[in-house]
Protein backbone atom coordinates (compact mmCIF):
# COMPACT_ATOMS: atom_id res chain seq x y z
CA UNK A 1 0.00 0.00 0.00
CA UNK A 2 1.56 3.54 -0.99
CA UNK A 3 1.66 6.17 1.50
CA UNK A 4 0.17 8.26 -0.59
CA UNK A 5 -3.11 6.04 -0.24
CA UNK A 6 -3.69 7.42 3.46
CA UNK A 7 -5.70 9.83 3.89
CA UNK A 8 -4.40 11.15 7.35
CA UNK A 9 -2.98 14.83 7.16
CA UNK A 10 0.40 13.85 9.58
CA UNK A 11 1.66 10.34 8.69
CA UNK A 12 5.45 8.92 9.67
CA UNK A 13 7.57 6.07 8.33
CA UNK A 14 8.60 4.28 11.28
CA UNK A 15 10.29 0.58 11.60
CA UNK A 16 10.38 -2.24 14.13
CA UNK A 17 12.68 -2.93 16.53
CA UNK A 18 13.32 -6.58 15.95
CA UNK A 19 14.96 -9.04 18.39
CA UNK A 20 15.69 -12.44 17.56
CA UNK A 21 15.47 -15.46 19.63
CA UNK A 22 16.30 -18.25 17.53
CA UNK A 23 16.02 -19.67 14.80
CA UNK A 24 12.15 -19.47 13.16
CA UNK A 25 11.11 -16.88 15.87
CA UNK A 26 11.24 -13.62 16.87
CA UNK A 27 10.40 -10.69 18.34
CA UNK A 28 8.99 -7.12 16.41
CA UNK A 29 8.00 -4.28 19.10
CA UNK A 30 6.96 -0.84 17.73
CA UNK A 31 6.13 2.66 20.65
CA UNK A 32 5.02 5.44 18.44
CA UNK A 33 5.12 8.44 21.02
CA UNK A 34 4.56 11.37 18.70
CA UNK A 35 1.22 12.57 17.90
CA UNK A 36 1.15 11.63 14.13
CA UNK A 37 0.15 7.78 12.78
CA UNK A 38 2.82 5.83 11.75
CA UNK A 39 3.76 3.30 9.54
CA UNK A 40 5.52 0.65 9.85
CA UNK A 41 6.29 -2.34 7.82
CA UNK A 42 7.82 -5.74 7.91
CA UNK A 43 7.57 -8.89 4.92
CA UNK A 44 6.65 -12.00 6.28
CA UNK A 45 5.68 -15.49 4.33
CA UNK A 46 3.19 -17.71 4.95
CA UNK A 47 5.11 -20.14 6.90
CA UNK A 48 4.94 -17.88 9.82
CA UNK A 49 2.28 -17.69 12.61
CA UNK A 50 1.71 -14.13 13.48
CA UNK A 51 0.79 -12.90 17.32
CA UNK A 52 0.45 -9.50 17.77
CA UNK A 53 -0.53 -7.98 21.47
CA UNK A 54 -1.59 -4.14 21.73
CA UNK A 55 -0.81 -2.81 25.06
CA UNK A 56 -1.63 0.64 24.50
CA UNK A 57 -3.73 3.17 21.88
CA UNK A 58 -4.54 1.19 18.54
CA UNK A 59 -3.67 0.62 15.28
CA UNK A 60 -4.67 -1.36 12.07
CA UNK A 61 -3.35 -4.14 9.73
CA UNK A 62 -4.00 -3.56 5.78
CA UNK A 63 -3.86 -6.21 4.03
CA UNK A 64 -4.35 -5.99 -0.29
CA UNK A 65 -3.22 -2.58 -0.90
CA UNK A 66 -5.95 -1.54 1.47
CA UNK A 67 -8.54 -3.70 0.44
CA UNK A 68 -8.77 -5.45 3.76
CA UNK A 69 -8.06 -3.61 6.91
CA UNK A 70 -8.15 -5.01 10.42
CA UNK A 71 -8.59 -3.46 13.47
CA UNK A 72 -6.49 -3.95 16.89
CA UNK A 73 -7.16 -2.51 19.68
CA UNK A 74 -6.00 -1.53 23.51
CA UNK A 75 -5.62 -4.89 25.56
CA UNK A 76 -6.46 -6.99 22.85
CA UNK A 77 -3.84 -9.76 20.62
CA UNK A 78 -4.25 -10.88 17.42
CA UNK A 79 -3.30 -14.24 15.80
CA UNK A 80 -2.80 -14.12 12.12
CA UNK A 81 -1.90 -17.79 9.78
CA UNK A 82 -2.64 -17.90 6.33
CA UNK A 83 -1.13 -21.00 5.07
CA UNK A 84 -2.16 -20.19 1.32
CA UNK A 85 -0.34 -16.57 0.86
CA UNK A 86 1.97 -14.50 2.64
CA UNK A 87 0.71 -12.05 4.99
CA UNK A 88 3.33 -8.93 5.35
CA UNK A 89 2.82 -6.78 8.31
CA UNK A 90 1.68 -3.18 7.10
CA UNK A 91 0.75 -1.67 10.06
CA UNK A 92 -0.81 1.94 10.88
CA UNK A 93 -0.05 2.90 14.41
CA UNK A 94 -2.54 5.69 15.89
CA UNK A 95 -0.24 8.37 17.78
CA UNK A 96 0.10 7.10 21.36
CA UNK A 97 0.51 3.39 20.54
CA UNK A 98 2.63 0.15 21.93
CA UNK A 99 2.90 -3.15 20.02
CA UNK A 100 4.63 -6.61 20.76
CA UNK A 101 4.75 -9.13 18.14
CA UNK A 102 5.96 -12.91 18.48
CA UNK A 103 6.46 -13.97 15.05
CA UNK A 104 7.10 -18.13 14.44
CA UNK A 105 7.27 -20.71 12.07
CA UNK A 106 4.71 -23.22 11.74
CA UNK A 107 7.68 -26.05 11.91
CA UNK A 108 8.99 -24.32 15.25
CA UNK A 109 5.13 -23.46 16.88
CA UNK A 110 4.83 -27.33 16.12
CA UNK A 111 7.60 -28.61 18.07
CA UNK A 112 6.33 -26.61 20.83
CA UNK A 113 2.96 -28.38 21.05
CA UNK A 114 4.00 -31.98 19.42
CA UNK A 115 2.79 -33.85 22.20
CA UNK A 116 -0.79 -32.53 22.19
CA UNK A 117 -2.02 -29.87 19.69
CA UNK A 118 -5.80 -31.18 20.56
CA UNK A 119 -6.64 -27.27 21.86
CA UNK A 120 -4.88 -25.36 19.65
CA UNK A 121 -7.62 -25.47 17.40
CA UNK A 122 -6.12 -24.31 14.02
CA UNK A 123 -3.75 -27.04 14.21
CA UNK A 124 -6.02 -30.16 13.97
CA UNK A 125 -5.45 -31.70 10.80
CA UNK A 126 -8.70 -30.41 9.53
CA UNK A 127 -7.61 -26.93 10.15
CA UNK A 128 -3.85 -26.63 9.13
CA UNK A 129 -4.26 -25.77 5.40
CA UNK A 130 -6.67 -22.95 6.09
CA UNK A 131 -6.51 -19.28 7.25
CA UNK A 132 -6.90 -18.37 10.56
CA UNK A 133 -7.66 -15.46 12.21
CA UNK A 134 -8.62 -14.95 16.19
CA UNK A 135 -8.76 -12.10 18.33
CA UNK A 136 -9.02 -12.01 21.89
CA UNK A 137 -8.77 -9.92 25.37
CA UNK A 138 -4.94 -9.46 26.74
CA UNK A 139 -5.24 -11.14 30.01
CA UNK A 140 -3.57 -9.38 33.51
CA UNK A 141 -0.83 -12.22 33.57
CA UNK A 142 -0.14 -11.37 29.97
CA UNK A 143 -0.09 -7.69 29.85
CA UNK A 144 3.05 -7.97 32.80
CA UNK A 145 5.09 -10.04 30.38
CA UNK A 146 4.10 -7.80 27.64
CA UNK A 147 5.32 -4.44 29.77
CA UNK A 148 8.43 -6.40 30.83
CA UNK A 149 8.92 -6.74 27.47
CA UNK A 150 8.56 -2.98 26.44
CA UNK A 151 10.03 -1.95 29.65
CA UNK A 152 13.62 -3.61 28.82
CA UNK A 153 16.57 -1.78 30.70
CA UNK A 154 18.73 -4.62 31.62
CA UNK A 155 22.00 -4.97 29.77
CA UNK A 156 21.90 -5.48 26.07
CA UNK A 157 23.86 -8.52 26.11
CA UNK A 158 21.53 -10.48 27.57
CA UNK A 159 18.29 -8.76 25.42
CA UNK A 160 18.01 -12.28 23.02
CA UNK A 161 18.16 -14.12 26.53
CA UNK A 162 15.49 -12.47 28.23
CA UNK A 163 13.14 -11.79 25.70
CA UNK A 164 13.10 -15.22 24.48
CA UNK A 165 12.11 -16.45 27.89
CA UNK A 166 9.57 -13.84 28.27
CA UNK A 167 8.37 -14.85 24.80
CA UNK A 168 7.76 -18.33 25.67
CA UNK A 169 6.23 -17.68 28.91
CA UNK A 170 4.06 -15.33 26.46
CA UNK A 171 2.93 -18.20 24.35
CA UNK A 172 2.31 -20.00 27.44
CA UNK A 173 -0.19 -18.10 29.05
CA UNK A 174 -1.89 -17.08 25.52
CA UNK A 175 -2.61 -20.87 24.69
CA UNK A 176 -3.31 -21.23 29.09
CA UNK A 177 -6.73 -23.32 30.04
CA UNK A 178 -6.41 -22.38 33.62
CA UNK A 179 -8.32 -18.83 35.17
CA UNK A 180 -6.14 -19.29 38.35
CA UNK A 181 -2.82 -18.63 36.30
CA UNK A 182 -3.38 -14.42 36.57
CA UNK A 183 -3.18 -14.86 40.12
CA UNK A 184 -0.48 -17.41 40.58
CA UNK A 185 1.65 -14.88 38.60
CA UNK A 186 0.73 -11.76 40.70
CA UNK A 187 -0.07 -11.19 43.83
CA UNK A 188 -1.69 -7.71 43.06
CA UNK A 189 -3.97 -9.63 40.20
CA UNK A 190 -6.14 -11.01 42.90
CA UNK A 191 -7.57 -7.95 42.93
CA UNK A 192 -8.56 -6.69 39.29
CA UNK A 193 -9.59 -3.03 40.93
CA UNK A 194 -6.37 -2.92 42.29
CA UNK A 195 -4.84 -3.43 38.48
CA UNK A 196 -6.75 -0.79 37.41
CA UNK A 197 -5.34 1.55 39.99
CA UNK A 198 -1.75 0.56 39.22
CA UNK A 199 -2.89 1.07 35.43
CA UNK A 200 -4.01 4.80 36.09
CA UNK A 201 -1.09 5.71 37.79
CA UNK A 202 0.83 4.89 34.77
CA UNK A 203 -1.07 7.06 32.65
CA UNK A 204 -0.79 9.73 34.95
CA UNK A 205 3.13 9.93 35.54
CA UNK A 206 2.42 9.70 31.19
CA UNK A 207 -0.12 12.77 31.06
CA UNK A 208 1.90 14.53 33.26
CA UNK A 209 5.58 13.86 32.59
CA UNK A 210 6.52 17.21 32.17
CA UNK A 211 5.31 17.76 35.95
CA UNK A 212 4.67 14.61 37.58
CA UNK A 213 3.20 14.30 40.64
CA UNK A 214 5.39 12.25 44.07
CA UNK A 215 5.08 9.39 44.50
CA UNK A 216 2.39 10.27 47.65
CA UNK A 217 0.46 12.58 45.21
CA UNK A 218 0.24 9.40 43.26
CA UNK A 219 -0.84 7.42 45.65
CA UNK A 220 -3.32 9.49 47.03
CA UNK A 221 -4.76 9.82 43.89
CA UNK A 222 -5.15 6.37 42.46
CA UNK A 223 -6.53 5.56 45.92
CA UNK A 224 -3.97 2.95 46.55
CA UNK A 225 -1.50 2.71 49.65
CA UNK A 226 2.40 3.84 48.88
CA UNK A 227 3.57 0.22 49.67
CA UNK A 228 1.47 -1.31 47.05
CA UNK A 229 1.74 1.68 44.56
CA UNK A 230 5.55 0.95 44.63
CA UNK A 231 5.41 -3.25 44.71
CA UNK A 232 2.77 -3.58 42.48
CA UNK A 233 4.02 -1.05 39.89
CA UNK A 234 7.29 -2.70 39.58
CA UNK A 235 5.69 -6.25 39.18
CA UNK A 236 3.59 -5.16 36.73
CA UNK A 237 5.97 -2.55 34.68
CA UNK A 238 9.13 -4.10 35.50
CA UNK A 239 10.62 -1.27 36.52
CA UNK A 240 9.93 1.71 39.49
CA UNK A 241 7.41 4.50 38.81
CA UNK A 242 10.39 6.63 38.28
CA UNK A 243 12.63 4.69 36.02
CA UNK A 244 9.94 3.67 33.63
CA UNK A 245 8.64 7.78 33.53
CA UNK A 246 12.60 8.51 32.88
CA UNK A 247 12.72 6.10 30.22
CA UNK A 248 9.58 6.64 28.60
CA UNK A 249 10.55 10.32 28.90
CA UNK A 250 13.73 9.61 26.68
CA UNK A 251 11.59 7.56 23.95
CA UNK A 252 9.73 10.68 23.69
CA UNK A 253 12.62 12.86 23.21
CA UNK A 254 14.00 10.48 20.70
CA UNK A 255 10.91 10.85 18.64
CA UNK A 256 10.88 14.27 18.78
CA UNK A 257 14.51 14.74 18.11
CA UNK A 258 14.03 12.40 15.11
CA UNK A 259 11.02 14.13 13.86
CA UNK A 260 13.28 17.70 13.07
CA UNK A 261 10.08 19.54 14.46
CA UNK A 262 11.93 20.47 17.52
CA UNK A 263 15.32 21.77 18.94
CA UNK A 264 16.84 20.13 21.93
CA UNK A 265 15.49 22.89 24.21
CA UNK A 266 12.25 22.45 22.68
CA UNK A 267 12.37 18.79 23.51
CA UNK A 268 13.71 19.33 27.05
CA UNK A 269 10.99 21.53 27.92
CA UNK A 270 7.87 19.17 26.57
CA UNK A 271 9.27 16.23 28.22
CA UNK A 272 9.75 17.88 31.48
CA UNK A 273 13.49 19.86 32.01
CA UNK A 274 13.72 23.22 32.65
CA UNK A 275 17.39 23.32 31.59
CA UNK A 276 19.04 22.58 28.70
CA UNK A 277 21.82 21.45 30.22
CA UNK A 278 19.88 18.74 32.72
CA UNK A 279 18.13 17.72 29.83
CA UNK A 280 21.30 16.68 27.73
CA UNK A 281 22.57 14.90 30.67
CA UNK A 282 19.50 12.61 30.78
CA UNK A 283 19.41 11.96 27.21
CA UNK A 284 23.53 11.00 27.69
CA UNK A 285 22.94 9.01 29.94
CA UNK A 286 20.32 6.95 28.12
CA UNK A 287 21.70 6.77 25.01
CA UNK A 288 24.98 7.40 25.74
CA UNK A 289 25.28 11.07 23.05
CA UNK A 290 23.82 14.14 23.57
CA UNK A 291 20.83 14.93 21.44
CA UNK A 292 22.90 16.89 19.15
CA UNK A 293 24.85 14.29 17.90
CA UNK A 294 22.14 11.83 17.76
CA UNK A 295 20.24 14.37 15.90
CA UNK A 296 23.65 14.34 13.37
CA UNK A 297 24.04 10.89 13.37
CA UNK A 298 20.37 10.25 12.60
CA UNK A 299 20.58 12.03 9.62
CA UNK A 300 23.80 11.00 8.09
Amino acid sequence: MNLENITSKSIAKGSFEETYLEKGFFILSYKNDIEAIEVVERRIDSSYIQFHFCTKGEATFVFNQGTYRLPIQQDTSLLLYNPQRDLPIHLEVQPNCWLISLVISLEKFHSLFSQDTSYVTFLSDDNRDKKYYKDGIISPSMAVVLNQLLSFSLNTSIKSLYFKGKAYELLSLFFNRSEDADIEQCPFLVDEENVAKLKKAKDIMIAEMAEPPTLQELSDRIDLSLKKLKEGFKQIYGDTVYSFLFDYKMEVARKLLESGAYNVNEVGLKVGYSTASHFIAAFKKKFGTTPKKYITETNT
